[in-house]
């Protein structure tokens, strides 16, 4: 459907069927140097736009619409989360660039929502240099960054439904502290999470923030900006694709150390492989000779 409506809008054939692909798979490689900015077209940023933010929803949702259960997928309180982060991202950051675009609200608002919809589904695509934006709109890509997509959808990060889970256990622990006699469980979609899952939610993204936090000292040897190496770790171990300064969309990393690309690689792996998979690999049991 993507492919088809690119067509449609003015792209070729192989333009369309590269850009529906890097959507679809998140991926956001382009065939031009300037990415989708390379077509100057507000139809096709608005294409891709609204299909990065489908790509970034769980699927099993959309096989609950396959199934006629719609009041199930819009029930879904991840994909509410999902939605309402988009929204207030692109307000935001709307009204932040207002300023850079001489007032026009529709520029704004197109730029606006492409970048969150790239960055949130960490798909990487860029209309804009957004490196120019106010410090505001950065702080907000930041964070859309480390949060990624759904889990169950194609993107990165540490998943919408993990920030969910976190933000409900935190509430339940201030509540425990104020009413020590209450009994409360976390809740997603009105089942229990049992507490087993909210461990691994913590631990995951414990050992996400130690990654990162080791690979920034370990690429901060490199000499660069404190802004470069922070968000090329980020960018990379989220599976965005472009950061901030020298990683930004129109930069890239190969100034970078072999040792720092080293790093970088196995941030990408460890954010696209879930984390856990990675530091198996390197857990001493694992070599140890069984008999």
């Amino acid at each position: 459907i993507q492919t088809i409506l690119l067509i449609i809008s003015g792209l070729s054939i192989f333009d369309s069927v590269i850009h529906a692909l890097g959507t679809a798979g998140t991926g956001g490689f382009s065939n031009m140097n300037s990415s989708v900015a390379a077509f100057g077209s507000p139809a096709v940023e608005w294409i891709i736009t609204v299909f990065m933010v489908l790509f970034g929803i769980n699927f099993a949702l959309y096989f609950q619409i396959i199934k006629g259960n719609i009041k199930g997928f819009f029930k879904s309180e991840e994909l509410k989360y999902y939605i309402l982060m988009v929204l207030v991202s692109i307000i935001f950051i709307t009204i932040n660039i207002m300023d850079l675009n001489n007032g026009n609200l529709n520029d704004s608002i197109r730029q606006s929502s492409f970048q969150v919809a790239s960055i949130i589904t960490t798909t990487g695509y860029a209309t804009v240099d957004f490196n120019l934006w106010p410090t505001l709109s950065k702080i907000i890509i930041i964070m859309l960054m480390i949060a990624g997509a759904m889990a169950g959808s194609t993107g990165g990060g540490v998943k919408t439904i993990r920030i969910v889970i976190m933000l409900k256990a935190i509430r339940r622990g201030i509540d425990k502290i104020l009413h020590p006699k209450r009994v409360q469980s976390v809740k997603v979609d009105g089942k229990v999470v049992d507490e087993e899952t909210i461990s691994g939610v913590f631990l995951f993204i414990g050992a996400y923030i130690v990654i990162s936090l080791i690979a920034m000292f370990i690429v901060a040897f490199d000499g660069f900006d404190l802004i470069t190496t922070s968000t090329s770790v980020l960018t990379a171990i989220s599976n965005v694709g472009p950061g901030f300064e020298m990683v930004g969309p129109v930069g890239n990393f190969s100034a970078f150390s072999p040792l720092s690309k080293i790093v970088l690689s196995f941030c990408m792996l460890a954010g696209r492989l879930e984390i856990y998979p990675m530091l198996i690999m390197f857990s001493r049991s694992i070599w140890k000779k069984t008999y």
